[in-house]
């Protein structure tokens, strides 16, 4: 069998996950920006926001999980 050279899933030759980087809030509010955006999830699987605020939506997502955690133990009763 020969030797595989090529990059494997999407990543580059030092084994790190290509993903495109690009601000987010610049994207949502170009009148087409929306559609790429999705474009870029889809084919891509991932876009990391570089804007300002990033780290904020961040946090959200963290007291989300949080908040799941806890709807889902109040739900099966602490099973």
């Amino acid at each position: 069998m020969s030797e595989r050279n090529k990059p494997h899933n999407g990543r580059d030759v030092d084994g790190h996950l290509r993903v495109r980087k690009a601000d987010v809030d610049d994207l949502v509010t170009d009148p087409e920006g929306v559609d790429h955006l999705r474009d870029d999830i889809r084919l891509g699987g991932a876009v990391e926001d570089t804007g300002p605020d990033a780290g904020f939506r961040g946090a959200h997502i963290t007291e989300l999980v949080q908040e799941n955690r806890e709807n889902v133990k109040r739900a099966t009763k602490g099973r």
